[in-house]
Order: structure tokens, then C-alpha cells, then sequence
């Protein structure tokens, strides 16, 4: 255990806010599980204040550490005793120490390095790496009291601190397992997702019990997709269910919507247009970034706390957690405002996620249904190339529906109206030149083009980024800007792992080499990035060259 002195003021909020918690109970966002894991068994509801000692202290370098903790016996029995142990004033730190040691067990580690010979070429290594990443439900419960979801099927983690299934990590990871004709890996994680959606009501960001009040961008309808490719098109039909619900989910309360407001998921535009947001759900600090999330908070005295906490969830929702697209100054957290924004990216998604459905249908033999999505997806088509296109600088951009105004960050999220069939020609042919003006970097594709120490803009790259940048812009014809730009990322991760011998979450693409910035150390391992390679690699065969 690592730490600093603890800070009395802000222990004294921790220990209020987990108070708050216990007393609210589970408001999460209206999951319907039947499993025994529930959002309500999440470590700041189960064993809240023991939690926030934890964190005030500081006895790990990793927040998620703590919320990974297992108890050893009831959460409620843990609580109890430290209550009574702190009655006449807080533990000293050796104490407490103490006291986590006799009460709870750290997760197993992550293999981080493999035993296999110098010189392995860079995709025999994934190859070699898949089964250090991949998860037996049999051989890992970590018991009831656990923060982790017991998934019915295997599954593949990305590595390091993320030992869990998370969702839209794991549609990029899969483009690798079929790459490595693992397919029977494919398919326990299809189930798994459609598992989750029964259980849930959607799919959560990951398999813990912190994670169960959001999701993350709606990938399930890409990885029915892609199993179908292999399986056939009854696949549609199996999953039917569950995509259906999901667009439930993403959906929900947006037929009662009046014009100018929004409600969780939906935005309701002035003139009628109805697209969505990401919300988070809640309006506290997670879990997994507890006592950050208070300081940050606390550095912007003029917002309620509870408005920069529902927008870090949000943020933590979209997946790009942190990055100047949500930031309402363009540059510092302080002003994060993810729920202001409605995003390109979600709603290329959902637009995919209709057509997925219409085309489902029609294989139902319902063509009532299958119109009725067709017809959603076509005005969602319209919306979007209406909505966000900059005509003025010749790319997509987010909206805030607020202010009434595109947002001025340029970011690599302008793809996705291309990686989807959204786009039409001429705006295809704009945004090609916006990526390869704005964004296109000696490594790669950046992620955006401003430089604020979040781990989702410059100098960094993300694999998925990269694939949905080079698939799009192949679609549109644009094949030159999709093979440099691939070709970039390929030597990029080529040259991490001649030097260390790893893949890795993130890379710098400005200068390339290993990425830097965010919540966290620079993670191993890892998922995305070892299944885009892959894909990559086959998409553009031979000897990587720089271009």
C-alpha cells in the first residue's frame, strides 16, 4: 500500500457523500437483474464508509484498486466493525492498513509478460497473448461479495488494471480473436453481451458492480455483425431481443420529449430532431475515481458538485474519459459539460444500430417493423449530416444543443459518419481532407488536435480510433488516406514493442512511442490494441513501411 498524509476536509465530504449513498440506496439506472450482482452491492453502497477511509488515506496509487478489493466476509459485518473501531476518532494509517489486510483480498495480477522467444513477431505475440487475457467465469468468481459480475461465458479482459469484460473494448478485441479464427471466443462474448442486456435491462461500461449505472457506445449491434459474417444471418434473428432492447435503453423517454429539453439518453432539438447524448445516470463521483473526482469538483466552487459529477460519469460513458470534447472551455476539466453535448459518434452508432434492427426484422419476416427502422435510420441519416457537419471547415463535430452551436474541437470522432455509411460523397471527401489537414500525424491519426494532458486528445492515438478512421475512409474510396494513416499506426505499435516488448492501451503518435496522460499509468495487455493490429496487418500485409 502507497500513500500520502490524509487531508481532513475532504475526508470529511468522502464520509458525507457515503453517507448520502447508504441512506439512497440503489437509484441506478433501472436495471432489472435477477443476478445475484447489483448496482446496489456496489462498494460505495455495500461497504461505503470503509471505501472512503481507503481513498482519504490514500493507500493505493490506483483508485480502481480499491473498489476491486474483495471482502473476506459480509460487506455489512466490515462496516460494523470499523464503525465501531472509529467511534472515539478516526484509525492511523498502520491501523488501517491493518484492518484492510484482515478484511479484504487485492484481485489476482495480470500476466503483464509472456515467456516466449526473443524476436516473436509482433502478431504471433497476440496470438500468444490471447489466452493470458482471457477469462474462465468457472476459474475466476471472486465470491458474493466481490465487486466483479459473474458473466456465463468466457471472455477476453484488456489487461493491467482492467480484469473485467469491458463493452466496447471488446467488439476491437473480437476483430482480432476472428482474425485468429476464435471464434468460439467470438461467440462466449456475444453471449455474454446479450447475457448482460437480460440481466440489466443494457449493456454496462464493465462487468463490476460499480459500472452498473451506464453503458459505453452501443458496439453490440457491430459484434452481432460481425459473428454473423462467419455464422450466417440467423444471428440477426437469435439476438433480436436484445438489440431491440437496447435501442430501448438508448431510447427511453424520447416519444414524450417536448422541443428544447433532454431527458437521460435524448435531446430533443428547438426545431423537433430527436438524437441522443451520453448520460452516466448519476450524479455522484464514481467509485472507481472517488477522491479525484471530489478534488476536481472542489477546484470549481461555482458548479454544484453534483452537476460535475453527472458529467464525468457521462464523460466516463462515452469512453473518451477525459478529453476536450466535453470540456466547455475546450481545455479544462473544471468546465466539463458532457451532458451539453450530443455526439457525432453515438449517433452514427444508433444509426447503425437501427439499420441492424430493419434488417433483423425483414429476416423475421416482419415488414412492418423493418420499415419502421428503415425509416428511423434514414431520418436519423438526414439529422446527423444536417446536425453536425461544419460546413465552414468541411467536417463533422458534436453539437451543443444548449448553446445552440457546433462545438469548435476537432476530433477524430468525424469518422464515424463515415465507418457507418452515414456520410454522402461530397461530405466523405471533406472529412478526408479534414482528418488528413487537421489530425494526421507521423504515428497516426491523433485523437484530437489540442493539447490539454487528457489522455483523449494530442499527442495520443487509440486503436479503435484508427480502425473506424481507416474503415471509413476505405468505404468512400479514400484508400491512400486509410493505408497511410494504418501504416503509421502499424510501425507505431511495431516500435513500442521492439522496444519493450508490449502493446499497449495508447500511443503518442506525434512523436511515436508509448502514450501518456489520463487517469492512470499507461496499461499492457492490451485488448483493442492487439485486435485492430491484427486487422490492420491482414488489411495491409508485408513489411510495415513508413510513409
Amino acid at each position: 500500500m502507497q500513500g500520502m498524509a490524509s487531508r481532513g476536509a475532504m475526508g470529511r465530504l468522502l464520509t458525507g457523500l457515503a453517507l448520502a449513498w447508504a441512506l439512497a440506496g440503489c437509484a441506478s439506472s433501472g436495471a432489472m437483474s435477477s443476478d445475484p450482482k447489483t448496482a446496489a452491492q456496489s462498494p460505495e453502497r455495500a461497504w461505503g464508509s470503509v471505501m472512503v477511509a481507503i481513498a482519504e488515506a490514500e493507500l493505493y496509487e490506483d483508485e480502481k484498486s480499491v473498489v476491486d478489493l474483495i471482502p473476506r466476509r459480509d460487506p455489512a459485518a466490515i462496516v460494523s466493525d470499523y464503525q465501531a473501531r472509529t467511534s472515539d476518532g478516526p484509525l492511523s494509517r498502520e491501523v488501517l492498513e491493518t484492518f484492510v489486510r484482515k478484511n479484504f483480498d487485492e484481485p489476482p495480477e495480470n500476466e503483464s509478460r509472456l515467456s516466449e522467444a526473443a524476436g516473436t513477431p509482433i502478431d504471433q505475440h497476440i496470438i500468444n497473448l490471447w489466452p493470458y487475457l482471457t477469462r474462465d467465469p468457472a476459474a475466476t468468481d471472486e465470491g458474493q461479495w466481490s465487486s466483479l459480475v459473474v458473466l456465463p461465458h468466457r471472455y477476453v479482459v484488456p489487461g493491467g488494471r482492467f480484469n473485467e469484460m469491458f463493452y466496447w473494448d471488446s467488439y476491437f478485441t473480437m476483430l482480432g480473436l476472428a482474425h485468429s479464427d476464435r471464434y468460439d471466443l467470438v461467440r462466449d462474448m456475444v453471449d455474454n453481451f446479450a447475457w448482460l442486456i437480460d440481466q440489466y435491462g443494457f449493456i454496462p461500461n464493465g462487468t463490476r458492480t460499480y459500472f452498473l449505472t451506464r453503458s459505453q457506445p452501443p458496439f453490440f449491434a457491430s459484434m452481432v455483425e460481425l459473428l454473423a459474417e462467419h455464422d450466417g444471418d440467423e444471428v440477426y434473428q437469435r439476438y433480436l431481443p436484445q438489440l431491440s432492447r437496447e435501442y430501448d435503453y438508448w431510447m427511453r423517454g424520447g416519444e414524450s420529449l417536448a422541443p428544447g429539453q433532454a431527458s437521460e439518453h435524448v435531446v430533443r432539438l428547438e426545431d423537433g430532431t430527436l438524437l441522443n447524448r451520453y448520460h452516466g445516470s448519476e450524479n455522484t463521483p464514481r467509485p472507481e475515481s472517488y477522491a479525484g473526482e471530489i478534488a476536481l469538483s472542489q477546484k470549481a466552487p461555482e458548479r454544484p458538485a453534483s452537476e460535475v459529477y453527472g458529467d464525468l460519469r457521462a464523460a466516463a460513458e462515452s469512453g473518451w474519459d477525459f478529453s476536450s470534447r466535453w470540456m466547455a472551455d475546450g481545455s479544462q476539466q473544471t468546465t466539463i459539460a458532457t451532458r451539453d453535448f450530443v455526439p457525432v459518434d453515438l449517433n452514427a452508432l444508433l444509426f447503425h444500430l437501427e439499420e441492424t434492427l430493419a434488417y433483423a426484422w425483414q429476416l423475421e419476416g416482419n415488414r412492418d417493423r423493418a420499415e419502421q427502422f428503415e425509416q428511423r435510420a434514414e431520418t436519423r441519416r438526414e439529422a446527423i449530416n444536417r446536425v453536425f457537419w461544419d460546413a465552414d471547415r468541411g467536417l463533422y463535430t458534436d453539437y451543443d444543443w444548449r448553446e445552440k452551436r457546433l462545438s469548435q474541437v476537432v476530433s477524430a470522432a468525424m469518422v464515424y459518419p463515415l465507418a457507418f455509411d452515414v456520410a454522402d460523397r461530397p461530405r466523405a471527401e471533406a472529412t478526408a481532407a479534414a482528418v488528413e489537414r487537421e489530425l494526421l500525424r507521423p504515428g497516426g491519426m491523433v485523437t484530437t488536435n489540442r493539447h490539454t494532458g487528457e489522455q483523449w486528445d494530442a499527442p495520443n492515438g487509440w486503436a479503435p480510433l484508427q480502425w473506424l478512421a481507416v474503415d471509413g475512409l476505405t468505404r468512400y474510396g479514400q484508400t491512400q488516406l486509410a493505408e497511410t494513416i494504418a501504416r503509421r499506426w502499424i510501425n507505431t505499435n511495431q516500435r513500442v514493442y521492439d522496444e519493450t516488448g508490449k502493446l499497449v492501451e495508447k500511443y503518442n503518435v506525434e512523436s511515436p512511442g508509448v502514450g501518456g496522460g489520463g487517469e492512470y499509468e499507461v496499461v499492457d495487455g492490451f485488448g483493442w490494441t492487439n485486435g485492430v493490429l491484427l486487422d490492420l496487418m491482414a488489411r495491409y500485409p508485408g513489411t510495415a513501411r513508413t510513409p
